[in-house]
């Protein structure tokens, strides 16, 4: 237990501190989801994934996981699929996992709320098994739709299996990620810039200084890439 606390000081340490640049800075308003123009639309997509019979995982769950965020965010971030503690409350990561991703936003310069923030799967697969084929197949129309509505310059694929996924790849984490590629999800739009990252679950078990930093190198890529400012 001391081993663990220790680490989570550690981890508060090395996210938290790029965050004391920006704490003075005045920050854009976030854009209440209410108050989007696309909100009747968006609504209507939540519904209709509340409801959602599609794959056997409707037989299971307790919530539903549309995302959460701003509609007009120039950042989406895309997970795998929904945990536990998503699952029990109907939002994106929000157990430890979400926490750590929280600090990496902040770490940014943002909030959770300039930010999307979604999943593959709608639904959480039980006992957190990989997706299936047919579950991903089923989900995908919803996360095309969102991206047509949100429309993000960058997409951010957290994890082996989002980046696989929504680039059609076989290829591994480590060789994605660290570059842009361009993704081709949505038919109806110019390609988006995609970066994948480690998932922050991935970080939590492989706690090294290592593996944080690369996290912080494509973050810094993304930034760039928008023309936001680096924190030091």
């Amino acid at each position: 237990m001391d081993r663990i606390a220790k680490q989570h000081l550690e981890m508060e340490d090395f996210f938290a501190g790029f965050t004391l640049r920006n704490l003075s800075e005045p920050k854009p308003p976030a854009d209440p989801v209410i108050l989007s123009p696309h909100a009747p639309s968006f609504q209507t997509l939540v519904e209709t994934i509340a409801q959602c019979t599609l794959c056997e995982l409707s037989s299971t769950r307790n919530h539903t996981v549309p995302g959460e965020g701003s509609l007009k965010a120039d950042i989406m971030f895309v997970g795998e699929a929904p945990g536990a503690d998503e699952d029990a409350q109907g939002k994106p990561f929000i157990g430890r996992a979400g926490q750590l991703l929280d600090k990496i936003i902040g770490a940014c310069g943002l909030s959770r709320d300039q930010v999307f923030i979604a999943n593959i799967l709608k639904c959480r697969p039980p006992g957190n098994r990989d997706p299936k084929i047919n579950e991903i197949t089923k989900c995908m129309p919803y996360l095309v739709r969102q991206i047509e509505i949100i429309q993000p310059k960058v997409i951010i694929a957290l994890g082996a299996h989002a980046a696989r996924t929504l680039l059609n790849s076989n290829a591994a984490i480590g060789r994605l990620r660290g570059q842009f590629h361009n993704c081709h999800l949505c038919p109806n739009l110019d390609p988006i810039k995609l970066m994948p990252t480690y998932h922050p679950a991935y970080l939590l078990r492989n706690y090294t200084r290592d593996t944080r930093g690369r996290v912080w190198e494509d973050m810094k890529k993304v930034l760039a890439e928008l023309g936001l400012p680096l924190p030091k």
